[in-house]
This record gives C-alpha cells, structure tokens and sequence, in this order.
C-alpha cells in the first residue's frame, strides 16, 4: 500500500458533495461552556477546520475533569478551563484560532453575540441558557444547546424565529428560576451548582451530534431539528424528536432589526455617547439597559443607605447588606430610565455596561437599538 502525500488535510470530509471548506474557514463561532461538553465539540469544531472559534468558561479545572475532558492533563488542576482548552487546541490543527475568555457569559454585551455566525452552548446552569437564547434572539444568531446526564443527553436547535429555550421550560423549571430571582444579587460565589452526572461517551455523542448540526447550518442547510430536541438513551438506544410549540407570550422573542454602532471611551458616560454622535431625543423619550442598575441599598431599620449606581450582576451579597443587621437592604433598581436621569451622567465603566452592550431608547413612538463599542477594544 502506497501513502499518497498529496492528499490534502480535510480530502475526507471534502469528498462529501456539498461540503465547502471554504465555508468553515471563513465561519466564526462561540462556544459557551468548556467543560465536558465543551472540550468534545471544540475538538471537533477544530478537526474539521472551522476558522476561528472562541470559548467562553468561567470556571477551574478539578479533578474529576480529567476523566471527561479530552484537552486536560494530570497537573492542570486549577487552571482556568478556557484557557487550557484553547492553548491545546493549537496541538490538533494550528490552522484552526481558538480565543478564550474566563469569566461569565451573562457578564458580556447582547451585542458581542452579533459577532458570531453560530453559538454552541454546552452548559450546566439554566441561568446561562436564559441569557444564551435572549441575546441570541435579539441578535438573529442560531445556537445549539447540549446537555447530558447519565448516559442520557439531548441537542436542542433554536434559530431567531419559532419556539426558543425559554418556550421550552416547564413549571417547575419556572418555580426554580424564579426562586433563584427572589434575590437579584446573584454572582458566582453564591450560585451554588448541582453536579450532574456524566461520562465521556455522552459527552461524545451530544457533543458530536451539536457540531454535526452545526456544520450543517454554516452551509446553509436547515436543521431537522429547528426549533426541536433530539434525544438519546444510553440505556436503550432509543431516540426521538420532540418539536417545541412557540409561547405567544414569550418575552424572550425580541429581535433587533437594526442596531447603531456608537463608541466610547471608558469614562464615557451614556449621555456623553449621545451627544457625540449628534444624537437628540424629546423630554419623553426613555431608556432600557440590558442589565438591571443597582442604584441604592437601604435599610429601613437602621437608616443606612449605599448609593451603588451599577450592574447588579457586579454586586455581591455584602456590599448590599447593612453593616448594622447584616440584612440584604432594599433594592431600588432601575432598568428603564428617562432622558433627564442621574444614571446617565454616570461613566459606562462605573455602571459596569460591558463592551458591546446594548441600549435601546423609545421615544415618539419608535424605537432604536445603540450598540456601545468600545473604543480602540
């Protein structure tokens, strides 16, 4: 048998008829999650020669990881996820750019999603997927969730039209939620995640069967399952399809038809964007921020009061709790604000709006979507 090295890196995969390399190497996309789930389809993402992927994982690398997680290695305990699963990459095809970010997806601008042709979300905590399927609603990105337990695991596809994620939860998901919403002040060191359990082979299989979808999709195909979950039992090799029905009434089915670049600096405030740009509303005009703004923390027992004037999601538990009782104080928050508000005057790095956040004001009858890029970012 003679080895033909001519034969081209993806000759394989280019012998299917409608494939298109070229395609992948120009297609950009997110993948929120690296762990289990995510270190597979990151995997294959970068065999098949998709061009530039960026991973987003807020957490470390424990243990337990290693028997689930192709890209770690004994030692690499407590390095951050992210990071290792893009420097390794770079091992299987240096052809393929793995970005990394370590920190929270709920923590970006809706606006960042808009940068992707496609989001893959392998994630653990239904808070994340909240935030996956509005920001990528409202931006007309499709995403792919995954998730698995056991040896069990399903693919679920939402595009900006049709039933989404959050027309998908049942009461109880409902009740779990709004539970965890009771407090606003939810930052990590709070948020106590269950764990599930997993192995390697589920990850595989769910993780196979998002990126399958995935590469269809980038070449335009439609999805089988759009707006579906396809599911999978280890135990008995069954699978199904289960379409989901779109909730009229879903609040999570806004889409930003046409959204305004506008930059600033760090010490920019938002009524300083504004008038740079030569932007004018009426005295009726109002507001909306993505994020709620904490403006003040008070308790009415002891008469202390903090004013915070930024994103809850930054605020922790203490900082908002009354150093007399300890108790959380009562929360004034804001999310719609009018023209003539402090709020405004208040520097964008101050507020905690991140790069590529978006604003949308009303005024008149109409509305307008302001992307918030960052200058020299």
């Amino acid at each position: 048998m003679s080895l033909d090295l001519n034969e081209g890196r993806y000759d394989r995969q280019e012998l299917i008829t409608w494939w298109q390399q070229d395609v992948l190497k120009q297609s950009r996309v997110l993948v929120v999650g690296a762990g289990a789930l995510g270190n597979e389809v990151i995997k294959n993402l970068v065999l098949l020669g998709v061009g530039e992927i960026v991973v987003i994982d807020l957490d470390f690398i424990a243990t337990s990881n290693l028997a689930r997680c192709v890209f770690f290695r004994e030692g690499d305990e407590g390095g951050f996820k992210a990071e290792i699963v893009a420097a390794r990459s770079s091992e299987l095809n240096p052809g393929t750019q793995v970005e990394y970010i370590v920190g929270n997806v709920t923590h970006q601008g809706v606006g960042w999603v808009g940068q992707f042709n496609l989001v893959i979300g392998c994630l653990d905590n239904r808070e994340a997927r909240l935030w996956v399927n509005q920001a990528a609603r409202k931006m007309g990105v499709t995403w792919i969730d995954g998730a698995i337990e056991g040896i069990r695991g399903i693919v679920k596809v939402f595009p900006p039209t049709g039933a989404c994620y959050e027309c998908t939860l049942g009461e109880k998901d409902r009740e779990i939620l709004n539970l965890r919403r009771a407090c606003s002040l939810l930052t990590a060191d709070e948020v106590e995640l269950g764990k599930t359990p997993t192995t390697a082979t589920s990850s595989s299989v769910v993780a196979g069967f998002q990126v399958q979808e995935a590469i269809r999709l980038l070449h335009g195909q439609p999805s089988p399952i759009a707006n579906a979950g396809w599911t999978f039992l280890g135990e008995t090799f069954d699978t199904y399809i289960v379409s989901y029905t779109e909730d009229e009434w879903c609040q999570a089915h806004e889409i930003y038809e046409d959204v305004r670049d506008t930059t600033y600096l760090p010490e920019d405030s938002l009524a300083d964007v504004f008038r740079t740009a030569g932007i004018v509303f009426s005295a009726d005009a109002s507001i909306s921020f993505e994020r709620e703004i904490l403006r003040v923390a008070k308790c009415l027992n002891c008469a202390w009061e903090l004013t915070v004037n930024r994103a809850i999601s930054d605020v922790a538990v203490g900082e908002a709790s009354c150093p007399n009782c300890s108790k959380v104080g009562q929360l004034d928050i804001a999310i719609t604000v009018g023209v003539d508000d402090s709020l405004l005057g208040v520097s964008l790095e101050s507020l905690r709006i991140p790069n590529d956040d978006v604003v949308t004001v009303f005024d008149n009858g109409t509305s307008a979507h302001y992307l918030l890029r960052r200058a020299n970012a």
